[in-house]
């Protein structure tokens, strides 16, 4: 049974039917203009507990599972042993063998000389922005839990995810587009719609799906400019739809599905006005666009940015459906593949935000669900067809960063071991990362609570600390 909203910095009301119901006005007035002429809505903009540094949040997410030894964690010492036994003893999900040195080189970049692989060259070009932390870990070496724990603070149970948290807490600040938009192209992830759901939250604080591989801004969003009825005569169907929807709620106690779905009518009817704006890529200059590149992921980062900047609270950017990353073979070449579709286009977005003024107030997060071993993964029917050269699941040491909203530049945190494997230094768990996130964008991650089935329950649990050290 969902039950109201219980937010523990000051009893804010965030239930669009008790919001109305407490100033008289009752469910009639949803999405109606008051007298002062603002819209009421559960996605209206709202302030934090205390100021935070980041207004806005936008989540690559590398889906699969990148290598942290091959990217942003270089290990001497593994290339060392390459092809040899390593002196650890590593606890896997499958048979792994020998060392597998990294195939790329690591040079310093930046005045902070942070390490960054050949991967990366456009990204390492804002190594000075960068904030990486090199001692995460999760709970175990599976795509789906993994996956879910990531993006929604639980592997086991649904829960709603971090988007949803963000515009619950904020709103977003733009009401002609959705709060939370999570962009994956060629289908969905694996647990789909799990990763962007908001659970026992209101339904109005669920992501909204785009698929990006459509050029055409009028393909990319289904029946967004009906061709059939003016604007009039849509406004007409709205009110009545709206006057039965009225009457039927009447009947009912709180139905938070009911209300995201009269929130969702009115959200499709706004966004005529702006959605396909936002989404057509081709209305930037054109030094911009050649500055991301006119690849499936330079419009996707540049949609992104697009999306930020109209006031977007928290937009996912999925690095394909499936997992791309997951390589447990061919590592050298899937890896190399990889990072060549997305390195111009992250660097181009980090560099464009910082030109913009926008980076100093949007939280950028870069990494997968987990990382992957040091050694080869030994041959195995329904993994890595019997070769010798990827990497298995590793989630006892990985690495994520992040760049913008407040985060130190230029920073590493923490370690794995001498090969790479597990964290041993300063070590940073999920819970700990959704902590410091919800931080920067101004709250108590203890005191953003909602009430559900008699108990007041947070994106970090019962667990979480602030890393102060990854902070300016």
């Amino acid at each position: 049974m969902k039950e109201n909203h219980a937010f523990g910095h000051g009893g804010f009301i965030s239930s669009r039917r008790d919001f109305l119901q407490r100033c008289g006005m009752g469910l009639g007035a949803v999405a109606v203009p008051t007298l002062s002429g603002q819209s009421i809505s559960p996605l209206a903009p709202r302030q934090s507990q205390t100021e935070g540094k980041a207004k806005a949040v936008i989540h690559l997410f590398m889906n699969g599972g990148p290598s942290q030894v091959d990217t942003f964690d270089p290990k001497p010492e593994l290339t060392k042993y390459h092809n040899k036994k390593i002196p650890l003893e590593l606890k896997t999900e499958r048979p792994t063998g020998v060392a597998l040195g990294s195939p790329f080189k690591f040079q310093k970049h930046g005045e902070s000389g942070l390490e960054i692989s050949e991967l990366f060259p456009n990204v390492a070009k804002s190594a000075d922005e960068l904030c990486v932390i090199r001692s995460m870990h999760a709970d175990v070496p599976n795509h789906e839990p993994s996956l879910l724990l990531m993006n929604c603070g639980d592997s086991r149970l649904s829960r709603p995810s971090v988007g949803s948290w963000v515009t619950y807490g904020l709103g977003t600040e733009n009401q002609n587009l959705p709060g939370f938009v999570t962009m994956c192209p060629g289908g969905y992830p694996i647990s789909r719609t799990q990763n962007w759901q908001s659970g026992f939250l209101p339904a109005a604080y669920q992501g909204t799906y785009v698929d990006p591989k459509n050029t055409d801004p009028r393909k990319l969003i289904d029946h967004v400019t009906p061709t059939h009825l003016s604007r009039k005569r849509q406004r007409d169907q709205m009110d009545f739809l709206h006057q039965l929807n009225e009457a039927h709620s009447k009947k009912r106690n709180t139905d938070s599905d009911l209300e995201a779905r009269l929130e969702s009518f009115e959200l499709a009817y706004r966004m005529q006005l702006e959605a396909t704006d936002a989404f057509d890529v081709s209305l930037e200059p054109k030094y911009i666009r050649e500055l991301y590149g006119d690849t499936l992921q330079g419009r996707q980062m540049l949609i992104t940015r697009r999306l930020v900047e109209r006031g977007v609270r928290f937009v996912q950017v999925w690095h394909g459906a499936g997992q791309p990353w997951d390589n447990h073979d061919d590592l050298e070449k899937n890896h190399r593949r990889l990072a060549q579709e997305c390195d111009q286009a992250i660097g181009a977005l980090l560099i464009d935000l910082k030109q913009r003024g926008m980076l100093d107030q949007t939280l950028v997060l870069w990494g997968g669900e987990f990382g992957r071993t040091p050694v080869v993964e030994m041959p195995k029917k329904g993994t890595n067809a019997g070769k010798i050269n990827g990497r298995d699941h590793n989630h006892y040491g990985f690495t994520t960063w992040m760049a913008g909203g407040g985060v130190k530049g230029g920073y590493v945190h923490g370690a794995t071991d001498d090969f790479g494997f597990q964290a041993v230094k300063d070590k940073v768990h999920v819970h700990d990362l959704h902590a410091t996130m919800l931080h920067q964008l101004g709250f108590d991650h203890e005191k953003l609570t909602y009430r559900y089935s008699g108990r007041d329950f947070r994106l970090t649990d019962v667990h979480g600390e602030i890393i102060h050290d990854l902070l300016a």
